[in-house]
């Protein structure tokens, strides 16, 4: 991979140093004031008992918003310093906590007076970073630092779909550099198992301007108080758990959740359909996870006083026709998002056409029909079909198909074709909407896609505050195949 760009930088996990130190666990809940004092003495007598071996400038207690990065750079030590004498800290999952006690211990010798961030060599054990020092002095250069913190690996579909993505963030980089958009790029390996903190600790990742990650939920909190000190824009790409963007002004969560795409969805079905007769189709698919969304639908319309009808795949085709309207037109809901049930649908609508040709119908599906569009296409058509998404793959387009042409004399494969949406595409629209936005707008970017030129291939993105903290994207669409053989895609 080091060679698929000249401006690039991959770096492998480092191992770390491991020392000899001191443990003790302290979860102390304050509840009366004696208690407190006891604790604080029993402290003090543990600190005397293991002079000889630890040195302690102070036992911390965290207040509300505090994070590791922010006390060592309190006390004037290393991160690394700081999670040495505190070896819970290093535990997967571990949270910094308000009221917790840390163990300060002084700086090493050498870091006392040095007010700089060192260089840090991969080679050797890292002591020092970026988020203790004072904040990294980025140059004015007018160049877009970008910075990946993904797993960049061919161990298994995780690192090798971050690794498409990628190699399309890279081809959007390089379309930049031809238009005079200058960037450098630096790419961390961020494997499931690995503690991003280390990464953090490399020299030039506190002068990003950008960073696009992680892929692992436990990662993001670590990564965002980082770019939160260093001023970073943190782009989190794909699907998380946790609500950091609400508590980060720094973070672009460009995934939503189910239930928010849910809740979009059954928006844009009562304003899509105001008039049609609904119809929902059990289809007796046990493996669906579709009925959150139809029982939700269905509330709604009762909510709205609007009728609807219910019927079954197994349903007898005299008694499935009964559930159609003749007078206003129909629209049909699926519990299932699977192809087989999809063209069952389909053969008893077919038949449904022939009996009673004056019907009206149109279908509103799933994302995943996307999938089966190279064999249904006819149908999504005949069927007046609307897809809810947040992106649309469109294979037969000049653009689309140019890129495709482009990544394959990049790299000598094509992309995944069995990956919705594409990932190298999405790595390229993400790069270029942030890139862009960036260069245009300087630190009043906000990411909202109504004063964005850039018309991506695949993604759109159009953020909105969440809370007081970052922005999440909220673009929502609905891909309709049109009874005349044509497209529309219609945003709210």
């Amino acid at each position: 991979m080091a060679s698929e760009n000249r401006c690039h930088r991959l770096i492998y996990p480092r191992k770390l140093c491991t020392f000899a130190i001191l443990t003790r666990n302290l979860h102390i809940e304050m509840k009366h004031c004696i208690k407190s004092l006891i604790t604080i003495m029993a402290l003090a007598l543990c600190l005397q008992s293991s002079a000889q071996t630890n040195k302690w400038q102070d036992i911390h207690r965290v207040k509300k918003g505090e994070t590791i990065f922010g006390i060592a750079r309190e006390y004037n030590i290393s991160l690394q310093e700081l999670i040495d004498a505190n070896p819970d800290m290093k535990q997967e999952g571990y949270e910094l906590k308000k009221g917790d006690w840390v163990f300060v211990p002084y700086a090493k010798k050498k870091d006392l007076n040095n007010n700089t961030q060192p260089s840090v060599s991969q080679a050797q054990a890292v002591t020092t970073t970026a988020q203790t020092a004072p904040k990294a002095v980025k140059p004015n250069d007018g160049v877009i630092r970008v910075g990946v913190m993904l797993p960049l690996h061919n161990n298994d579909g995780d690192g090798r779909r971050m690794v498409e993505y990628y190699r399309g963030m890279l081809l959007a980089l390089n379309q930049l550099d031809s238009e005079g958009i200058k960037t450098e790029v630096q790419a961390w390996n961020v494997p499931i198992d690995c503690d991003i903190r280390t990464k953090l600790l490399d020299d030039g990742a506190g002068r990003l301007d950008v960073v696009f990650g992680p892929l692992y939920s436990d990662m993001v909190q670590p990564l965002g108080d980082f770019c939160k000190l260093n001023n970073i824009n943190m782009v989190i790409p794909f699907s998380i758990n946790g609500n950091d963007v609400e508590r980060n002004e720094k973070i672009f969560q460009i995934y939503q959740t189910p239930d928010m795409l849910n809740n979009k969805a059954i928006a844009a079905f009562m304003e899509r359909f105001p008039k049609h007769h609904p119809i929902f189709i059990d289809c007796n698919d046990p493996t669906s996870d579709k009925g959150v969304f139809t029982s939700g639908l269905r509330r709604k319309l009762e909510t709205a006083g609007r009728s609807y009808n219910l019927t079954n795949l197994r349903t007898p085709q005299t008694d499935f026709a009964k559930a159609f309207s003749a007078d206003q037109p129909n629209v049909i809901v699926l519990n299932s998002a699977r192809s087989p049930q999809l063209n069952q649908v389909f053969a008893k609508l077919d038949s449904l056409k022939t009996t009673h040709p004056g019907i009206a119908i149109s279908m509103f599906g799933y994302n995943e029909w996307f999938m089966y569009q190279r064999y249904d296409l006819a149908q999504f058509f005949k069927y007046s079909v609307y897809i809810p998404t947040t992106y649309y793959y469109n294979a037969v387009s000049d653009r689309t198909e140019e890129f495709e042409k482009l990544y394959l004399t990049a790299y000598g494969e094509p992309m995944d074709a069995n990956a919705l949406p594409r990932f190298a595409i999405t790595g390229y629209d993400h790069t270029m909407f942030f890139i862009r936005g960036m260069k245009e707008q300087g630190s009043k970017f906000n990411g909202n896609g109504d004063v964005s030129k850039w018309k991506p291939l695949q993604t759109r993105l159009n953020f909105k505050r969440a809370g007081q903290g970052g922005y999440r994207n909220q673009h929502f669409q609905l891909v309709h195949f049109k009874v005349d053989q044509t497209m529309e895609a219609i945003t709210y």
